[in-house]
Formats: structure tokens, C-alpha cells, sequence
């Protein structure tokens, strides 16, 4: 064939090509050969987008409308230049624009065909890594890391087997043991899996990733168990972070000291490495090929360290990283640190500098950038003799651009001295959480031109805020809240150029005493995107022009001052907000209407406002992105709608002290928590009984209202339940039986209704319960057995003022966490069991509040995935309690009282010696009971006892003396009882007045005015009259007076000295033995 021919058929093939591909619509526009993405994957797209919220509008380009329906032309989507399939959904979040909520993955499974997916750096709100992650079969690449994730790696991502990149770490509440299956990834070569909270053995299937070249398993982890690898594995590494505390052993330094290739080395709490000879040696060997070395929380010691870098050869010109953060190292470490010439990054942070004494001669890298050394107990004299000597100004001064001193015990203003005259280039600079007294010097303004980022927060400046700040032209940061700082706020933009109000951002001055009030000027600073100024004395309107300027303000708090916000009502602000705190200030009397533009809030807190309105409808509807929401100690009005609204984010909410009423919606139950005390709700069944299931309702408080009739019996809808007030309201009946359903209930207060008949059995289901408050009801029947064996939490358990009757069970004494016990006015009868020995908590005279704070809010990370994290400490616990007679208020603080009251009942016999156990009692109240016998004597050892009442019985005997050796003991009362003899004396005993003891026929002594048998003489002469005085009893008293004298003058002159005096005691006894010694030999 010709050639011309050749060309004519190949012209004609290609002709027929592009027919046939025209008509299978291989093409998406026939006038175009531009790809575009498929109908099926945008609409997933959308679909996923739909689940979001997007406040910072990272996900702006993905639209629906006819302009911008090429989903290839997204941010973040990549798609295939000849299938127009997505192949990349690259979504990385950063500080200022990230995406919030809990993903569905299930709508991206149209995406078949995509490689890499990145969804990092997002807040995910502890929600679970999908098990659908395992069909996205084709990914090459997986970045979920820093997004908030919670729950356990899920086994199916081993079905990922062509991955080569695998990210999950910088999940804080990613849990659990590291999947055997991750062992199937044979392709992998970077996984990291850091900053977790995983647990457990290695898998040792993890030795099959012989491609693996970065394993992090490092940071927060706490796995255990012996290292899975043999020498050999993993022979490409050249990363490696392990963290928990590993069996190590001598064949794993082996395998360390293989690893050719590694110039990353991060070790974490791995608490052995300081007694294990072999790994410290192995480390050694490492250093000078090391680029990066981690020894974060290893317990080491100065002397590890040195064993460490003991040699010159360890002298090492690549090392630019060295992590020694959280050891035991003191300032004799910064000796060995002149090795590392290359140091560009040094966190010596969390270890023990106060030392003075630096042995001279240290000398950091001339090219170090990053300095930490936050909780180093840094003190003035420490930090002198380190950082201000002249080999560390010398080689630091130019190179040092962060600078981190936060949380030490810095006090002088030398600190700021020293900065400006040996630092020039310093960028940030955190002096946070010190004890810097006084006023910031001028000088500082003036030379510290770098600095971007400085926090001075949580100290004790003084004086007025100066106004260099505006002049320092790269500052983009300002933290001066938490301290002293005075003076009239507007002061601070006078005489500055604000040179840098261009770039600033961030300007947080609360918790100070600035005064006057908030200035137009403060417009001039239009980047701001963070403003605090809440607690100060900052007073005056604020008005729409004081605020129109910042159009990217995203975090507002002017809470605790007396500002008077009064916006017109059709005002439009400029910005979209995610937090505004203005609790205590003044938004009402009627509700804020521009609180309609702000569709991006997270957090809203308008507490405390004197609003007096209703609430309008589209606030409610404007919950769907809230997280947290404060309306409480308002006067706001009427009902809230029951209104079809989504709460993906389940808000805590604050409602109370309002006046609210009619019924709560059952819209709520989506919440975490509902604070509603102190209105007027009057129904809690079309909440509760809808057919709504609440699965992560934490906290229910609807104390103080008017809710009349039985108690809902439909508790299973909400039995996530912790926290259940119902205190003071007007229901009735039975207490039902699916309240047990509540089995991770901790605190269960139903106080003054009026409940009647026995306690349900299913209770005994709730044994995570640490307070039951069934006080003030009428419940009758005997005290369950079920309480102390199977509610052995408790802390608090008042029942009184019911109509319980019987004995008191001795399984109560199963209670060893107990420590307000209350069962008065009862009908409770017999005896009082001899085994209150076994309270522990009562036997103990401190407690460690921490301990018992941690355990009723037991915040770890299974809380936080069931509750979300506003909920914490959201319900403060509110005991009321007969303290010395009289009623009062405890709240959380108070949780170290220790109280028995069993007052107002029929108990008889005798108080049981054992109560002498019980060292941490502050208060005990027997009164008017039937007991009879005597005080037992050991009640004297009971140190910290403040109250003690047992008036009203049958007691008979002595008082005994031991009683008054209490120190603490302020209030007393043995009244009507058959006690006899003598009042005891001592200490304050006499100062207790007569009421403490009357009703006691037999007893006696001056707190009586009683003269006891015995006293008859001294009271016949006290009553006699006096003798008329005559010169011989002025004699007398003369002579009297004299022997006194002369006896006093005698024995302070002559046995004083030798009592008093040590040097004159030891002569004297040398005397004594002299003269012994001379009588002996006369004698003899």
C-alpha cells in the first residue's frame, strides 16, 4: 500500500473514532472536549456538603446554580482529565477556616473511583471514623488527622490495600487498640497514628509493612507490652515515634540500632527508658546521624541525659530538633547541650530549672530559632543566672524567634529589660501564667519591633496599657487579660499610629480593671477577628458605629461589665459570628432582633440582660448550628414552640431563672443538656413521652417550677441520662419503674414533691449513682437492702422527711465513698449498726477533693463522645443540708463535709463505739431518738467534729472529758437526755451556754450556775459575809504578800536560770556530780 494511501486510511480510522466516541456521549458537551464531573458524584458532593457547616466558607464554590455546576472546577476537587471522574477531595482545614460537624461518608460513596481523600484539620465533634471507609477501595491516600475524631480505628480500613499514606493522628479522643488489620496494608509507607489516646499491645501483623518508611505511634498513646519487631523488620524507617510504656528489651535495641536509614527518632512515656542500659547506649549510637530527637515524658534523669551525650563523638551537625520536654531534669543539663551546634528547635518545657546554681560554660546554637521552656519553675534568681548570661546573648540574640517562658515563677520586670536588649528578631514571646508584678516598661515597645505574637496573660501587671502597642508594626496578637492593668481604655489608642491595624487580629484584654468607655476609635483595628474585653468596669452605649467596622469579628465577649448595647432594630452588622458572650451586660428590655443575622453562632451567652420579652420564633430555628446557648436570669417571657428543628450539634442550654412556661418542647431532647429551674413549666410528659429517642441527653434540670401530677413512665427514652433535678416542684404517685433504665445516672434529685409509696426495685440498676436526693416526699416502706449493695458510688444519699420505717440496714455500711448521710424524721427504729467503721470516707480526716470531683465528673473521652464537651461541668450540684441547726445551701466547694444525721426517728440502744472510726466527721445529729446508754468515750477522737447534737434521747452517764478536747467543735447539744456529774472542763468547753445541757436533772457545773457534791464548802464561804478588817488582817495580808514575793523572787532567780538557761543547767548538774562524787569519798 501507498503511502499516501497509509495516511488516507489512518485519516478516515480517526475520523470513524470520533464519531463513535460523539455517539456514545463520551464527551459531556458535544461543541467541547473539556471534562466534566459526573451528574451521580456532584450531587454526592452537594449531599456531603449538606451535613456541614461551613461558617468560614471553605466549601463557598460548591454550588448548584447554572454558573458553577462543574463540580471538576470545586475547591478542594480534582477530577480525571479523561473520565471526569473525582480522583482527589482534598478539604485540609487551617486555624481560620475549617469545617464543622459529623461527616457522612455514606454519601460519597458514589465517589469510586477517588485516591486521596483529606479531611484534616476539621472539628468533627468526636463523631466516629465511618466503617464505609473500607469500600473506598481505590484510595492511594488518607488524611483524617486533627479533625476531632473519636471512637476506635475501624478494622475495615485494612480492606484499603492500596494505600500508601495513612493519617489519623491529633485525634484526642480516638481510643481503643490499633487493629490487627492495618497489617494488611503491605503497601503502606506512611502511617501515623500519634497524639491519640490508643491503648494496648502492638499488633505484630505491623511487622509486615516492610514498605513502611514513617511510623508515629508516639504522643498521648499509652500502648504496653513487649515491641513486635525483629530485627530486620521495617528495614526502610526513617521516622520512628513510639508511645506507652513498652516491656523494652535488649534484641529491640538491636533492631532499633538496624534501622540504617533513621534520622527521626520520637519516644513518649516510655517511663522504663531511664533503667534500661541497653536502649540509652543504642540511642547514643544514633544521635549523630539523628536530625530529630523525642524524649518527651520518659522519666529521665540528669544523669540519663549525660550517659546520653557523655562523648565528644556524640558531637552531632545534623541533630535540629531535641525534645526533652516533661522529665526530670534540672539546670544541669544545659551543659551537655553545646554538642548540637545545628539546634534549631529546644523544648526543655515541663522539667525542674529553679536551680541557681548554673555551672557556667553552656552555650545553645547559634542557630536556634525555638526556645521552650514553659513550667520549668523558672524563678528570677534561675532565669538570671541562665538566659541572661552573656555565651547564651551571644549566640541566641539574632537567630531566636519564639521564646516561650509561660507558667514559671517570674516575678521582676527584669524579664522585659533583658528581652529588648539581647533579643532582635523574636517573633512570639509567651510570658503567660507568671507573677510579673508592676507596670511594662516603655523601653519594651520600642525595641520588640518583631514581635507578632505576644501573651502576657494571667499575671500581675499593674498600671495603665500602653499605647506602643499600636506602634509595634508586626504585633498581629495581644494577650494582656488576667491581670491588674487600670486606667481608661480609651487611653490605650491614644498617641499610636497603628501601624499594624492592618494585620491585627487578635486583641484580648479581659479580666482587668479598665474603666470608662468603649471607644469609636477602636474601629481603626478593622482585621480583628478575636476581641475580649469581658470583666472589666467598662461602661457607656455601644452602639452600630462602634462595631460596623469589623467585617471579619468572629469572637465578641463583653460579658460582667455595664454596657448598654442599643443597635437600631433594622441594624445589619457587617460580620458573622461563631462565639458572643455579653452575659451581665444591657441587651432588653425587649429581645435583640440583629440577633437574626448572625446565622453562624456556636456560642451565644446573653445571660443576665434585663431582657423582658418572649422569644420570637426564628431565634428557635436559628439553634441548628448552636453548641452552647445562655438565656438564663433574664425575666423572659411565655412558651417555647415546639418547632421541627434539627440539633446536630447538641446544645447545652441555660434557660433558668426566667419565666418561661407551659410545656418544653420535645425539639430539646436533641440538646446535651437542659438547665430550666426557676420558671414556670407545668408539663414534663409531652417532652419526655413523644416516641423521641434522646440517646446523648446528659443533664436534666427542671427544679423550681410548676410541674403538677406523676412522674413520666417513659425514662427509657432518655437513658443516657447523668444528671436529673426535679427538686421543688408539685408531682405525685409512684416514683416508676423505668427510672431504672437510667443506668449511667450519677446524681438522681426528686426533693420536696410529694412522692409517695416504697422505692422501685429497678433503681438498684442505677449504680453509678453518687447523690440520691429523695428528701421532703412521703415515700414509705423500709430502707431497700439494694442501696448499699448495689449503689456503693454514693456520695450523698438524703432521704429525710419521708415515712420510712424499719431497721437500718447494715448493708448501708457498703457505702465506703459516703459522706453526707441523712435519713432523719423517719420512722426508722432499732438499733444503729455497729459496722460504721466501714465508711472509709468517713474514716479518713481529709479528702482529696480532686479525687471526688473527678469521679462525679468523670470527664474522659467516652464522656465527651456520648455528651459533646459543653456539657461538662454544666450541672453544679445544689444539697441543701441542716447545718448546725439550721437549713442551708452546699454547693461543689462544700463536698469535703462529712455529715450523719439520723435525727427525728425511733432508733434505740446505745451509740455504738465504732463511731469513734469515723476521724473525718464534721457533723453528727442522733437527736430525739430513743437511744439510751452512755456517750461512748472514743467519740473524743473525732478531731474534726464542728456540730454535735444527741439532745432528746435517753443517754445517761458522764460526760466524758475526751469531748472536750475537741478543738473545732462549735456547736452542742446534749440537752433532755438523764446525763449526770460534772460538766467537763477545758479549752472552749465553757463556752457552750446552758442549752447545750438543760433537761439534765444530775448534771452540774458553772455553765449551769449548778454547784456539783463536793463543791458545798467554797459555795457556804462564798456566801458568807466578809470579816470586818481590823489591824491584824492587815497584817496578815502584809506577811502574805511578802512570802509570795520572796517565794516567786526565790524560784525565778535561783531555778529559773537553770530551767531556762542551758550553759547554767549543764554547770549545775556538773556541780551535783562533783559534789556526789566528794560526799562518796568522805563516807567511804
Amino acid at each position: 500500500m501507498s503511502c499516501y494511501s497509509l495516511k488516507l486510511f489512518y485519516a478516515l480510522l480517526l475520523l470513524l473514532l470520533h464519531a463513535v466516541v460523539s455517539i456514545l456521549g463520551f464527551n459531556s458537551l458535544p461543541n467541547s472536549a473539556e471534562i466534566k464531573c459526573i451528574e451521580s458524584e456532584r450531587q454526592a458532593l452537594l449531599n456531603f456538603k449538606h451535613g456541614l457547616k461551613d461558617e468560614t466558607g471553605m466549601l463557598s464554590t460548591w454550588r448548584d446554580d447554572g454558573n458553577n455546576r462543574d463540580c471538576c472546577k470545586w475547591k478542594g476537587i480534582q477530577c480525571n482529565n479523561q473520565t471526569g471522574h473525582v480522583e482527589m477531595l482534598h478539604l485540609r482545614g487551617h486555624d481560620t477556616q475549617y469545617l464543622i460537624g459529623a461527616i457522612n461518608i455514606s454519601s460519597l460513596i458514589a465517589l469510586e473511583n477517588i485516591e486521596h481523600l483529606d479531611l484534616s484539620y476539621n472539628d468533627f465533634e468526636v463523631s466516629h471514623i465511618p466503617e464505609l471507609m473500607g469500600l473506598f477501595t481505590n484510595l492511594r491516600y488518607l488524611n483524617l488527622s486533627a479533625s476531632s475524631f473519636g471512637g476506635s480505628i475501624p478494622s475495615d480500613i485494612g480492606k484499603l490495600t492500596h494505600l500508601l499514606s495513612l493519617d489519623l493522628g491529633k485525634n484526642l479522643y480516638l481510643h481503643g487498640q490499633i487493629p490487627y488489620q492495618l497489617g494488611n496494608l503491605t503497601h503502606l509507607q506512611y502511617l501515623d497514628l500519634s497524639d491519640n489516646d490508643l491503648e494496648g499491645e502492638l499488633p505484630y501483623q505491623l511487622g509486615n509493612l516492610s514498605q513502611l518508611r514513617y511510623l508515629d505511634l508516639a504522643r498521648r498513646n499509652s500502648f504496653s507490652g513487649a515491641l513486635p519487631f525483629q530485627v530486620g523488620k521495617l528495614p526502610l524507617l526513617h521516622t520512628l515515634g513510639l508511645g506507652g510504656n513498652f516491656d523494652v528489651k535488649s534484641k529491640d535495641a538491636e533492631w532499633l540500632t538496624n534501622l540504617s536509614s533513621l534520622t527521626k527518632l520520637k519516644l513518649s512515656s516510655l517511663h522504663n527508658l531511664s533503667s534500661s542500659h541497653h536502649w540509652l547506649q543504642m540511642i547514643s549510637k544514633l544521635i549523630p546521624s539523628l536530625r530529630e530527637l523525642r524524649l518527651f515524658d520518659c522519666s529521665l534523669s540528669d544523669t540519663n541525659i549525660q550517659s546520653l551525650f557523655y562523648s565528644p563523638s556524640n558531637l552531632s551537625t545534623a541533630l535540629t530538633i531535641l525534645d526533652l520536654s516533661s522529665n526530670k531534669l534540672t539546670s544541669s543539663t544545659f551543659q551537655l547541650l553545646s554538642n548540637f551546634p545545628s539546634l534549631v528547635i529546644l523544648d526543655l518545657s515541663y522539667n525542674n530549672m529553679s536551680s541557681s546554681v548554673f555551672q557556667g560554660g553552656f552555650n545553645f546554637s547559634s542557630k536556634l530559632q525555638n526556645l521552650d521552656l514553659q513550667n520549668c519553675s523558672l524563678t528570677d534568681g534561675s532565669f538570671c543566672c541562665f538566659l541572661m548570661s552573656s555565651s547564651f546573648i551571644m549566640s541566641s540574640s539574632s537567630s531566636l524567634v519564639s521564646l516561650d517562658l509561660s507558667s514559671n515563677l517570674l516575678k521582676s520586670s527584669t524579664i522585659f529589660y533583658w528581652l529588648f536588649n539581647s533579643t532582635t528578631n523574636l517573633h512570639e514571646l509567651s510570658l503567660d501564667h507568671n507573677m510579673l508584678e508592676g507596670p511594662i516598661p516603655d523601653g519594651f515597645g520600642k525595641v520588640m519591633n518583631s514581635l507578632e505574637v505576644l501573651d502576657l496573660s494571667d499575671n500581675k501587671l499593674q498600671g495603665e496599657i500602653p499605647s506602643f502597642f499600636g506602634n509595634m508594626c508586626a504585633l498581629q496578637s495581644l494577650d494582656l487579660s488576667n491581670n491588674k492593668l487600670n486606667g481608661e481604655f480609651s487611653s490605650f489608642f491614644r498617641n499610636s499610629s497603628w501601624c499594624n491595624r492592618h494585620i491585627f487580629k487578635s486583641l484580648y484584654l479581659s479580666y482587668n480593671r479598665l474603666t470608662g468607655m468603649l471607644p469609636k476609635s477602636i474601629g481603626l483595628l478593622s482585621e480583628l477577628e478575636y476581641l475580649y474585653l469581658a470583666g472589666n468596669s467598662l461602661e457607656g452605649d455601644v452602639t452600630e458605629s462602634h462595631l460596623s467596622n469589623f467585617s471579619k469579628l468572629k469572637y465578641l465577649r463583653l460579658s460582667e461589665n455595664s454596657l448598654s448595647l442599643k443597635f437600631v432594630p433594622s441594624w445589619v452588622p457587617p460580620f458573622q459570628l461563631i462565639h458572643l458572650g455579653l452575659r451581665s451586660c444591657e441587651l432588653g428590655p425587649t429581645f435583640p432582633s440583629w440577633l437574626k443575622t448572625q446565622s453562624s453562632l456556636y456560642e451565644l451567652d446573653i445571660s443576665d440582660n434585663g431582657i423582658n420579652d418572649s422569644v420570637p420564633d426564628w431565634f428557635w430555628n436559628n439553634l441548628e448550628y448552636m453548641a452552647y446557648l445562655n438565656m438564663s436570669f433574664n425575666y423572659i417571657i411565655g412558651a417555647i414552640p415546639n418547632i421541627s428543628c434539627k440539633l446536630p450539634y447538641r446544645p447545652f442550654i441555660l434557660l433558668n431563672s426566667n419565666q418561661f412556661e407551659g410545656k418544653i418542647p420535645s425539639f430539646l431532647l436533641q440538646a446535651s443538656g437542659l438547665m430550666l429551674s426557676e420558671n414556670n413549666f407545668s408539663d414534663l410528659f409531652s417532652f419526655l413521652c413523644d416516641q423521641s429517642t434522646a440517646a446523648k441527653f446528659a443533664i436534666l434540670d427542671v427544679s423550681h417550677n410548676q410541674i403538677k401530677g406523676q412522674l413520666p413512665d417513659c425514662w427509657k427514652s432518655v437513658k443516657q441520662l447523668l444528671f436529673l433535678d426535679l427538686s421543688n416542684n408539685k408531682l405525685s404517685g409512684k416514683i416508676p419503674m423505668s427510672m431504672g433504665a437510667l443506668v449511667n445516672m450519677e446524681a438522681l434529685v426528686l426533693r420536696n414533691n410529694s412522692l409517695m409509696g416504697e422505692l422501685p426495685s429497678s433503681l438498684k440498676n442505677c449504680s453509678s449513682l453518687f447523690m440520691l436526693d429523695l428528701s421532703e416526699n412521703m415515700l414509705s416502706g423500709s430502707i431497700p437492702s439494694w442501696i448499699g449493695e448495689s449503689m456503693q458510688q454514693l456520695i450523698i444519699l438524703k432521704m429525710r422527711g419521708n415515712h420510712l420505717s424499719g431497721n437500718l440496714p447494715i448493708h448501708l455500711c457498703y457505702l465506703k465513698r459516703i459522706q453526707l448521710l441523712d435519713l432523719s424524721r423517719n420512722n426508722l427504729s432499732s438499733g444503729i449498726p455497729s459496722c460504721l467503721k466501714n465508711l472509709t470516707a468517713m474514716s479518713e480526716q481529709t479528702i482529696n477533693s480532686w479525687d471526688t470531683m473527678s469521679h462525679i465528673y468523670w470527664y474522659n473521652n467516652t464522656y465527651i463522645e456520648i455528651y459533646g464537651g459543653y456539657s461538662l461541668g454544666g450541672y453544679t450540684l445544689d444539697i441543701t443540708w441542716m447545718w448546725k441547726g439550721v437549713e442551708r445551701g452546699f454547693k461543689d466547694p462544700e463536698l469535703e463535709l462529712k455529715s450523719i444525721d439520723l435525727s427525728c426517728n425511733n432508733l434505740t440502744g446505745e451509740i455504738p463505739n465504732e463511731v469513734g472510726y469515723l476521724l473525718g466527721l464534721v457533723s453528727l445529729n442522733l437527736s430525739r431518738n430513743n437511744l439510751s446508754g452512755e456517750i461512748p468515750s472514743q467519740i473524743g477522737n473525732l478531731g474534726s467534729l464542728e456540730s454535735l447534737d444527741l439532745s432528746r434521747n435517753h443517754i445517761s452517764g458522764r460526760i466524758p472529758s475526751s469531748l472536750s478536747e475537741i478543738d473545732y467543735l462549735q456547736k452542742l447539744d446534749l440537752s433532755h437526755n438523764s446525763l449526770s456529774g460534772r460538766i467537763p472542763s477545758g479549752r472552749h468547753f465553757e463556752t457552750f451556754e446552758a442549752s447545750s445541757f438543760e433537761g439534765n436533772i444530775d448534771l452540774c457545773g458553772e455553765q449551769l450556775n449548778k454547784t456539783c457534791p463536793g463543791d458545798g464548802d467554797q459555795t457556804t464561804a462564798e456566801h458568807q459575809e466578809p470579816a470586818v478588817k481590823g489591824d491584824d488582817s492587815v497584817f496578815y495580808e502584809g506577811l502574805y504578800m511578802s512570802l509570795g514575793i520572796g517565794y516567786f523572787t526565790g524560784f525565778w532567780g535561783l531555778l529559773g536560770p537553770l530551767l531556762l538557761w542551758r550553759p547554767w543547767r549543764i554547770a549545775y548538774k556538773r556541780f551535783l556530780n562533783r559534789l556526789t562524787d566528794y560526799v562518796y569519798v568522805c563516807l567511804w
